[in-house]
């Protein structure tokens, strides 16, 4: 009985570890970041980092595990596609589960902020970002949109429709501050999202046919 509440004990430690990095990491960046302050504000002592995951370096590629397995959970239309729907709608529910992946207010909101971060300042994790979390969605996205170019379009015009695509919702998370500042009435949670969705989704469809029309 002892031994199972020291195990549950220890598996409370590590998650607060993992969540108190993440907020720290996305703060100040990997490498400002300190471990005495995340263990200060994870209310642990120094050397469970050590006992938990090795060293600063391994807690923050943990971390960034941590963070893609709690986004799939919370976003499965994003992580699981369903190849039953038509293109046009899998590109609007891409848009719409990334949109609220990025943009909505949850306890991993540091998420979006620590992958912008490794974007930027990339570490010596930057691969595995790449291939465990950017990857799966680059190929969904050009899946997507060589279905809807058709067979004939480029694999140069498919990336370049990737990445307008994305960097249509990207947009709204990495400007968020200066977007609120412009428009103060904008709010992009909840049913806006869903409007922001519908925006982009019938803006990139017209462009995907425009540019299907161009060949």
């Amino acid at each position: 009985m002892v031994a199972l509440k020291s195990d549950t004990s220890q598996t409370r430690t590590r998650q607060q570890l993992l969540e108190a990095a993440g907020q720290v990491f996305a703060e100040h960046g990997y490498r400002a970041a300190t471990v005495r302050e995340i263990c200060l504000r994870a209310g642990a002592n120094v050397a469970s980092i050590h006992y938990h995951f090795g060293d600063k370096e391994r807690l923050y590629i943990a971390v960034l595990r941590y963070a893609h397995e709690r986004s799939n959970e919370a976003n499965p239309d994003l992580s699981r596609p369903n190849d039953s729907n038509s293109p046009e709608e899998q590109l609007k529910i891409f848009v719409r589960s990334f949109l609220t992946q990025l943009l909505e207010r949850s306890p991993l909101a540091w998420d979006g902020k620590l992958i912008a971060r490794e974007m930027v300042e990339p570490t010596s994790a930057i691969d595995i970002v790449i291939d465990e979390r950017m990857k799966p969605l680059s190929k969904r996205v050009r899946d997507i949109v060589r279905s809807l170019l058709g067979v004939n379009a480029t694999e140069d015009s498919i990336r370049e429709s990737e990445f307008s695509i994305v960097s249509q919702c990207v947009f709204y998370h990495h400007c968020r501050e200066a977007i609120l500042r412009l428009y103060p009435k904008f709010k992009a949670t909840g049913p806006e999202i869903d409007k922001l969705a519908d925006h982009i989704t019938a803006f990139s469809l017209a462009g995907l046919k425009a540019k299907a029309q161009r060949k």
